[in-house]
């Protein structure tokens, strides 16, 4: 196809002349891998595209000065090599939100990390042309007359195609005055084509000479906002034959029932229980066969290294801690798979408009929802992406609210509480997962009501969201998301975790205490299980008796008292105490403190035979229900992540917001914990 006259475009017309505020683009290396950005309005399947082509090569980044993400991989076409990034979605180069900042920064080449663009690929939503023709129309200006080549590619075509919808590329190509090409990102379908077209368009674009970079963003002297829907109207209109309003006709439908006022939220807790009755269902295999290789490999390891410090390092500390947090990623894939696919098909758009209603209610900005949706990965990123929120009160207490969100670092304490409690009952345990969350969500709403009541007060801004149509996930798009949050969380657990589970189980080894130092009731209790023939039962009271006396025992019963409240022992308080610096490293703690006193039982005895086994000096079972359930209220409510509250601090300008933070978190997961476990025990 031949390219079109740009003539026919009003908006890369002549008479636009030069844009203003041009800006130096520097000398480009000339060995350098060209650079190409994807650009495209949200739900216009530009991610998909971008993962598609660059696959498991991807990498995840921040603009440099930002907390803003982009994602970059390398691209080889036609026997080049170029690097792909992924621009955040924008509507226009308005730019308002920090997102749109950095996303118009790159296109006008005032990113520091990242040389001027060689090529834009804009990609459009077929299905919802006129709309998406508004930032094309804002992109070719911007280019202006420029040897930067722009393509369009028209996604979505088989959406198109099912629908009946006739798009006559050529006339839309005449329009614009730049190449087109329709693609399926989903099926790969057209891409072979677009990757030509890049080619062809890099070829005479890296031979000319760089001259400026593309003007900043606002700095367009072309039409209104009214003539340019106007003109992307009127192309969508004589470009494209058929009913696109057929399109959404089932999507309404379908919404009439989800964003319903009562059914929607009836809805949004049925896809959340089935959510996770198939996390505990898939994932009971997975998780015995990591737990089995996990046992296997320390009693291997039992049997090379000789009895001693080094053993019980790599074993009990090494292996006990790291791989009683490994045990639980196959949970942690199996939610976010499922999370991903539930965002791809549209539906988390509709969990936002139903949930806006009641946060408007209390207090909480419309904005608010995607930060806390994000926070229930991490609170970091979600506390950052709060700068989106342009009231200061408004960001504060969504700021304040958000660590109440279940972050996937509480997922493994859940987990080993609802095995505990439903080891074999994955029905009544993802009930009792699915109210952990709600309990998350009902106390970060309650408290934001509380600020906006007392320290905090102020009117709200309602929520503006777009509802994109239904649609099959993307598959392979939901893997390569499962994929980096597996490898976050496999980082941390060889990092983070690894380092605690060291310092925990040198502390819960040292001092040692040698049986002759022991008291003379327990020498004489020895030797009558070693004249017994117990020799099991001597090694674990020798050792429970040499951990009470390590560092770790004297700290824990320090600090028994104070948690004793809630029915927690003093391995459990440091469990607690520790996990202030990662939520997480309690399961890793427990399966040190509870495998280094607990050695009398088998050896392949898992993290949860170990806990189930655990008594108290007058023989009582530690983890009792009503134990576990104040252990998960206040593994819900606290605020135990201090990277969280250094973000908080930094966000908010000042320490004192994080320390207030801190302790009303604290508080009411301490009040709620001690409640439940009083309660729970008077049902017993």
């Amino acid at each position: 196809m031949s390219e079109p006259s740009a003539a026919s475009n009003p908006f890369t017309s002549a008479d636009v002349g030069p844009l203003a505020g041009l800006q130096p683009a520097g000398v480009v290396a000339p060995n350098s891998p060209p650079l190409v950005a994807l650009v495209g309005n949200p739900n216009s399947g530009k991610t998909t595209l971008f993962n598609r082509l660059t696959g498991l090569r991807a990498h995840t980044s921040n603009f440099a000065g930002t907390t803003v993400e982009y994602r970059e991989g390398p691209l080889v076409v036609g026997g080049q090599k170029i690097r792909l990034i992924d621009l955040p979605g924008l509507y226009s180069l308005d730019a308002l939100s920090p997102d749109e900042r950095a996303a118009c920064a790159v296109l006008a080449g005032e990113q520091p990390r990242l040389p001027p663009i060689d090529a834009l690929v804009v990609v459009v939503d077929v299905t919802n042309l006129s709309r998406n023709l508004f930032l094309v129309s804002q992109v070719l200006e911007l280019c202006g007359d420029r040897e930067l080549p722009v393509i369009v590619a028209l996604n979505m075509s088989d959406v198109a195609d099912k629908h009946g919808l006739q798009v006559n590329r050529e006339r839309i190509a005449a329009e614009l005055g730049c190449p087109i090409v329709s693609i399926a990102a989903r099926s790969g379908t057209g891409v072979d084509a677009l990757l030509r077209q890049i080619s062809e368009r890099l070829t005479v674009n890296r031979s000319l000479p760089q001259v400026d970079a593309v003007a900043p963003c606002g700095s367009c002297r072309g039409c209104g906002y009214s003539e340019r829907h106007a003109w992307a109207e009127q192309v969508a209109c004589s470009s494209v034959r058929g009913s696109i309003d057929t399109i959404s006709e089932s999507t309404e439908r379908i919404d009439q029932w989800l964003t319903h006022r009562w059914m929607g939220l009836v809805a949004f807790a049925g896809v959340m229980f089935v959510t996770f009755l198939l996390i505990f269902w898939l994932a009971q295999w997975p998780m015995e066969w990591i737990d089995l290789l996990m046992s296997s490999s320390g009693n291997l390891l039992s049997t090379w290294l000789p009895a001693g410090d080094l053993q019980s390092l790599i074993v009990d500390g090494v292996i006990g801690g790291v791989g009683g947090m490994l045990v639980f990623l196959p949970q942690i894939c199996i939610l976010f798979f499922l999370l991903a696919l539930l965002e791809d098909s549209g539906y988390l758009a509709r969990a936002a408009f139903v949930m806006d209603r009641l946060m408007y209610r209390v207090g909480l900005p419309g904005k608010a929802f995607v930060p806390m949706l994000s926070a229930h990965a991490c609170a970091i990123p979600a506390i950052m992406s709060t700068r989106v929120i342009e009231d200061r009160r408004d960001r504060l207490v969504t700021i304040l609210v958000l660590p109440l969100m279940t972050c996937s670092a509480r997922l493994p304490v859940y987990a080993m509480v609802m095995a505990l409690l439903f080891p074999h009952d994955p029905v009544r345990a993802s009930l009792l997962f699915a109210g952990a969350y709600a309990l998350g969500i009902v106390a970060a709403l309650a408290a934001a009501w509380g600020f906006k009541k007392s320290i905090l007060p102020g009117a709200t801004r309602p929520l503006v969201i777009e509802l994109p149509n239904y649609r099959l996930p993307s598959i392979s798009a939901a893997l390569l998301i499962t994929r980096d949050r597996a490898w976050s969380f496999i980082k941390n657990a060889g990092t983070v975790i690894l380092l605690i589970s060291i310092v925990m189980w040198a502390i819960a080894t040292y001092p040692k205490t040698s049986l002759s130092e022991l008291p003379a009731p327990l020498q004489t209790e020895h030797a009558q299980l070693v004249a017994a023939g117990d020799n099991d039962a001597a090694t674990a009271l020798l050792q429970q008796s040499q951990l009470e006396r390590s560092f770790a025992g004297q700290l824990g019963k320090l600090i028994e008292p104070i948690f004793a409240p809630l029915g927690f022992d003093w391995k459990v308080s440091i469990g607690v105490v520790s996990s202030f610096a990662a939520r997480e490293v309690i399961v890793s703690n427990l399966a040190i403190l509870y495998g280094l006193g607990d050695a009398g039982g088998d050896d392949t005895d898992s993290l949860y035979d170990s806990l189930r086994s655990s008594r108290h000096a007058d023989g009582s079972p530690v983890f009792t229900t009503a134990m576990c359930m104040s252990l998960l209220v206040f593994y819900v409510l606290a605020m135990q992540c201090l990277p969280t509250q250094a973000v908080t601090a930094r966000e908010t300008g000042s320490w004192n917001w994080a320390i207030l933070q801190l302790v009303y978190m604290t508080v009411m997961a301490y009040v709620a914990g001690l409640v439940t476990y009083q309660v729970a025990s008077g049902f017993a």
